[in-house]
C-alpha cells in the first residue's frame, strides 16, 4: 500500500503536459525539430490522415536501360554527364505522365485539378531532412538534361543554396533508395498530387524466358496512389507505361 501510495503521489505531481518517464529506457535526449522537419511532418501527417492511399507494384527488367547507359558512358566526353539510372526513371515517369493525364494532377475540394505541365520532384536526402527540388518540364527535357538539371539541384540543396522556386510546382514525385540496398517500399505522397514513385535497387536475379531459366537485372517499383483520383485502371495503366517506357529505352529519346 505505502508503494501504490508513493506512485499516486507521484503521478499527482507531475505536471499535466510532462509525459511518464519510462525509467528502463533510460533518460532520452531531447531533440527540436528544425522548421524543415517540422514541415514534413505537417505534410506527412496531413497526407497520411486525408489521402487514401494504395500501392501498385511492378518489376521491370533493366537490361536494355542498363547497356544503354553503359553506351553514354563510352561515348561521353571527359566532363560530360553521364545520365544515371534514376534518370532514365525519371524521364520514363514524365513521358507517361503526359499520356495518363490523372496520374499528372490532384484531388482538391471535391474537384480534379489537371496540370498542363509535368514537373517532377526528385526525393533528395540531407543531414536530418528530405528535400524535393523539382524538374521543371521534365517530359521535354533530354535524358542529358534531366541528368544535369538533377545533379545541380541535389548539389544546392546539399550545400543549403536551394531556393523556393526551386522546390515549387511539382506534379509528381520519384522516390529512390535503390542505392541504400532496399528492394522495394512504399512512400508518402506529397499533398497536392496524385502519386509518387517509389524505386529499389537494380538487381540481378533468375528469370525464366523461353522456358530456360536465364538472368536479368531486375528493379521493382511501387506507384502511391490517392484513390480519390486514380483508381485501380488509371494507376495500373500508368505505372505499365512507366515500365515499357523502362525496358524500351529508345522510347526515352
Amino acid at each position: 500500500m505505502e508503494g501504490a501510495a508513493s506512485g499516486a503521489s507521484e503521478e499527482t505531481a507531475r505536471k499535466p503536459d510532462q509525459a511518464p518517464v519510462d525509467s528502463a529506457k533510460g533518460t532520452p535526449e531531447i531533440v527540436e525539430l528544425n522548421r524543415t522537419q517540422q514541415l514534413i511532418a505537417r505534410r506527412m501527417s496531413e497526407s497520411k490522415a486525408t489521402i487514401p492511399h494504395f500501392y501498385l507494384r511492378a518489376v521491370v527488367d533493366m537490361d536494355r536501360a542498363v547497356e544503354v547507359r553503359a553506351a553514354f558512358k563510352e561515348e561521353a566526353a571527359d566532363n560530360e554527364t553521364v545520365p544515371s539510372l534514376n534518370d532514365f526513371v525519371v524521364k520514363a515517369a514524365a513521358i507517361a505522365l503526359k499520356r495518363h493525364p490523372l496520374a499528372n494532377a490532384a484531388f482538391r475540394d471535391g474537384h480534379f485539378e489537371l496540370y498542363p505541365k509535368v514537373n517532377v520532384g526528385i526525393a533528395v536526402a540531407t543531414e536530418g531532412s528530405l528535400i524535393v527540388p523539382v524538374i521543371k518540364d521534365a517530359d521535354h527535357l533530354t535524358l542529358t538534361e534531366i541528368s544535369d538539371e538533377t545533379r545541380r539541384l541535389a548539389g544546392r540543396v546539399r550545400s543549403g543554396e536551394v531556393t523556393p522556386p526551386e522546390l515549387a510546382g511539382g506534379t509528381f514525385t520519384v522516390s529512390n533508395l535503390g542505392m541504400f540496398g532496399v528492394s522495394g517500399f512504399d512512400a508518402v505522397i506529397n499533398p497536392g498530387q496524385a502519386g509518387i514513385l517509389s524505386v529499389g535497387e537494380v538487381t540481378e536475379r533468375p528469370v525464366v524466358r523461353d522456358g530456360k531459366i536465364a538472368s536479368a537485372r531486375l528493379m521493382e517499383i511501387t506507384l502511391a496512389c490517392d484513390h480519390r483520383i486514380l483508381y485501380g485502371a488509371e494507376g495500373a495503366e500508368f505505372l505499365a507505361s512507366v515500365k515499357t517506357n523502362l525496358e524500351e529505352p529508345g522510347l526515352l529519346a
